[in-house]
């Protein structure tokens, strides 16, 4: 499989899943999750991967800022609904990463332990793009991403499919789409605010 090298400089997200370490499929419950896991998840690679692959990241690090992460700790609520924009990708990306799965499709636990159901909601009235919030202390953060301020993916895009578009425009697309995506994840304190 041939993809984008950059994928593989992108530093993984480390996490302890309690979980996996007791069914032994991670060796100490450790586990990294890396931007190509996810892409191949999502199906692509874009800037509203990217984001949410940031948003996570600054959260987790914001929450756990000793240690690591724990998988499944974490509830996640996001602004906007499952089907508003991008924002079940988002979602998706944030669960794939964390544990934290939508009502009744995760994990239902062994006896009362590691239940990852209920654990990602849409809709609700956070501050942020999504609230972050450690199950066992209860701290919370308000992520957002604002890929605006150093890229225009929509640009770039309309480029490549609009009425105007070159062969040349489209051939070079798939290479200057990377290249946002990386832009964007080289420079995520830029486009990534966390509040608590």
């Amino acid at each position: 499989m041939r993809y984008p090298k950059f994928f593989d400089e992108i530093e993984p997200i480390v996490l302890v899943d309690e979980l996996g370490g007791f069914l032994g499929a991670f060796e100490d419950g450790v586990v990294e999750i890396r931007y190509l896991d996810i892409v191949k998840v999502a199906g692509h690679s874009c800037a509203t991967v990217a984001g949410a692959w940031l948003m996570t990241r600054a959260a987790l690090a914001a929450l756990w800022p000793e240690g690591r992460p724990v998988r499944g700790g974490v509830r996640i609520e996001l602004r906007g609904a499952a089907g508003e924009g991008n924002t079940g990708v988002v979602g998706m990306v944030m669960a794939n990463i964390t544990g934290a799965a939508p009502g009744d499709l995760g994990f239902s636990g062994l006896q009362g332990r590691w239940i990852r159901r209920n654990l990602l909601e849409f809709g609700r009235p956070v501050g942020g793009d999504a609230r972050f919030t450690r199950l066992d202390t209860g701290e919370a953060v308000d992520v957002s991403y604002r890929p605006h301020r150093v890229v225009d993916p929509g640009a770039i895009l309309a480029e490549a499919i609009g009425p105007g578009a070159t062969d040349e425009q489209r051939r070079m697309f798939p290479h200057r789409w990377q290249a946002m995506v990386r832009t964007l994840l080289e420079r995520g304190d830029a486009v990534v605010d966390v509040q608590r």
